[in-house]
């Protein structure tokens, strides 16, 4: 089976996905745009950088023409790729898959696809909790509904990604399941004592002082002040509990005067790169994401759980439901809410998750399944067309 993904770019968690189906499918991605350091920065990482992974190897690809008088990732219009519809032509395509429609070219590459009468896939993170207006709400209720019967199927990459297609009334039967997901034998085999006890001492971290990590961008819909605020209020009731931060960015200033104002032993780390994650993981006793809706997701939940480290995740949170809210890997709390996140976190310091249960909920998140959800979905299109096709010849079925 022939199968063309079309992405915005080389996106680091992407790359194993594609690897991974590329040894099941004959692959073609095609990106849209090719991504610099300055794109990083403007994304929020607060520097410019390229991932220290391989991201293109292992999976055929190529970069689409990208004809956008401003090009980039940002914005709907930063991605115009009307190449598209002629490398679908040609390449004999059983299906497309397309991550969203929130840029010009997935929106070029299902009207190419209509057009060639192939079968389109999408999967995405959208959720009901994102903010939106009034106005956009209620223009979705009336055109989602339709709109989003474009897709022969969807791939739903967790509970509240499922509930946003099932609330416009998508069929279930055309639902399949992808999670969101990293390589976790990667993040697994990296996260050891030994990595535990250098970056500790590289950074000045006693040995047996309890850390909550905080990684990700340093940007407002992060909250990270949220979890200093939770820390001092745990150490003034006699806790020796510290922040360690992997990440950059436009409240790096705001989060260190906050942290020193409060008496929290904060370790900032500074933007870290992939290859140096498993051990950022491995020094700390958990991870905490306070973020507000606009976080759809959270793989660093992923990566955390894959370290055999625990979350904590804010309700607000896209994985929260998925990935804590049964409460064997983590713990949830309401967004904003200071003193439930510091109860969720004693929580988690006092009645450790098993390692068994953080091992069974990151192998139900593992690549491997995210690949068996999109082969399921396109070879049910792929049945669906030759169905199609046999009734136009007359052909019983």
């Amino acid at each position: 089976m022939r199968i063309a993904i079309v992405s915005s770019h080389p996106i680091q968690y992407q790359a194993p996905l594609f690897r991974k189906l590329a040894r099941r499918l004959d692959l073609q991605v095609f990106f849209a745009h090719r991504a610099t350091p300055f794109d990083q920065a403007n994304a929020g990482f607060g520097v410019s950088f390229d991932w220290d992974v391989d991201l293109l190897s292992g999976y055929a690809h190529e970069f689409l023409p990208n004809v956008s008088q401003r090009p980039g990732l940002n914005r709907f219009f930063g991605c115009d790729t009307p190449e598209i519809g002629a490398r679908l032509r040609r390449g004999c395509f059983n299906a497309v898959l397309v991550h969203g429609w929130h840029l010009k070219t997935y929106l070029q590459a299902v009207a190419a696809a209509k057009w060639l009468c192939i079968p389109v896939l999408a999967r995405g993170d959208s959720q009901l909790l994102t903010p939106r207006s009034v106005v956009k709400r209620s223009a979705k209720s009336l055109i989602f509904p339709l709109f989003l019967r474009l897709f022969e199927a969807a791939l739903f990459v967790g509970e509240r990604s499922r509930n946003y297609w099932m609330h416009y009334g998508y069929p279930q039967s055309r639902l399949f399941f992808s999670p969101h997901c990293v390589d976790t034998d990667w993040f697994a085999i990296r996260a050891t004592n030994a990595a535990r006890a250098a970056l500790r001492a590289r950074s000045g971290i006693p040995p047996e002082k309890k850390i909550a990590l905080f990684a990700g961008k340093l940007v407002p819909f992060k909250r990270p002040l949220d979890l200093i605020a939770a820390v001092a209020r745990l150490n003034q009731q006699g806790r020796d509990l510290g922040i360690l931060v992997a990440g950059a960015g436009p409240l790096e200033t705001e989060v260190a005067t906050a942290a020193k104002a409060a008496g929290v032993a904060l370790y900032m780390l500074g933007f870290c790169n992939q290859t140096e994650m498993p051990a950022v993981y491995a020094a700390a006793d958990m991870l905490v994401l306070p973020s507000d809706g606009d976080e759809t997701w959270g793989l660093v939940a992923n990566e955390s759980l894959a370290c055999g480290r625990p979350v904590v995740l804010s309700e607000a949170v896209g994985a929260a439901p998925d990935l804590a809210g049964d409460g064997s890997c983590g713990r949830t709390f309401p967004v904003g809410n200071v003193l439930a996140l510091a109860n969720a976190i004693v929580d988690i310091l006092e009645f450790p998750p098993l390692p068994a249960s953080l091992s069974t909920k990151s192998s139900t998140y593992s690549l491997s399944v995210a690949a068996d959800g999109i082969v399921r979905a396109a070879e049910f299109v792929a049945k669906g067309k030759k169905r199609s096709s046999a009734r136009c010849r007359g052909v019983k079925v």
